[in-house]
């Protein structure tokens, strides 16, 4: 009887000590995630600081290309800085949602839903984004247009179609990187919350 009191007492300890040991592999876990999930995050952040300044940017950049050099209708220009003042301030009002300094070590169930909201956000501003887009190059074409009705022979518009070209190219990249991001964080934060 001694012996199996000294014996369970023995299996006791060691089961005790091996809860410990997953309580600490967990707290470690815990942390690689979040430090993973903060820096998925944190270039997120980067990415949407550079297109807000690259909106400002075309703004004074597009006064000199359209105004100055193409002779373009002033109020074609003011339409591009709308336009740029749009997308800036959209990119802005979803940056707010991965930008919070205690985002990771806020209660994960809402970082989640800022995270799902945020990618959702991105993801519907293209209904937003490409006609408005489609719009623009369309009046670009026109403005063209009322300056030499010979449009093919038109650098402006060779260079205009490299540049939507360019700038397609580049933001379709940039969304699905961020998407795919957004989701990685998501995932994150599912595994972790299902372990536990």
């Amino acid at each position: 009887m001694n012996n199996e009191t000294f014996e369970l007492e023995n299996m006791h300890q060691q089961m005790e000590t091996l809860k410990k040991k997953l309580e600490q592999q967990e707290i470690v876990n815990d942390r690689f995630i979040r430090h993973s999930m903060e820096k998925t995050a944190g270039m997120i952040n980067r990415t949407y600081y550079w297109l807000i300044i690259l909106c400002i940017l075309v703004i004074p950049y597009s006064y000199w290309a359209f105004i100055k050099l193409w002779g373009f209708s002033f109020i074609y220009w003011i339409a591009t800085c709308i336009m740029m003042l749009v997308c800036g301030g959209a990119t802005f009002y979803n940056k707010r949602n991965v930008s919070d300094s205690n985002l990771m070590t806020n209660n994960l169930v809402d970082v989640r839903r800022k995270m799902a909201r945020a990618k959702k956000f991105d993801s519907d501003w293209l209904l937003i984004g490409i006609p408005m887009v489609l719009l623009w190059l369309g009046w670009f074409v026109y403005e063209l247009y009322k300056q030499d009705h010979d449009l093919l022979n038109n650098p402006g518009l060779w260079g205009g179609c490299i540049g939507a070209i360019i700038g397609t190219i580049g933001g379709v990249c940039t969304h699905l990187k961020t998407q795919r991001q957004y989701q990685d964080i998501i995932d994150q934060i599912e595994d972790l919350t299902t372990e536990n």
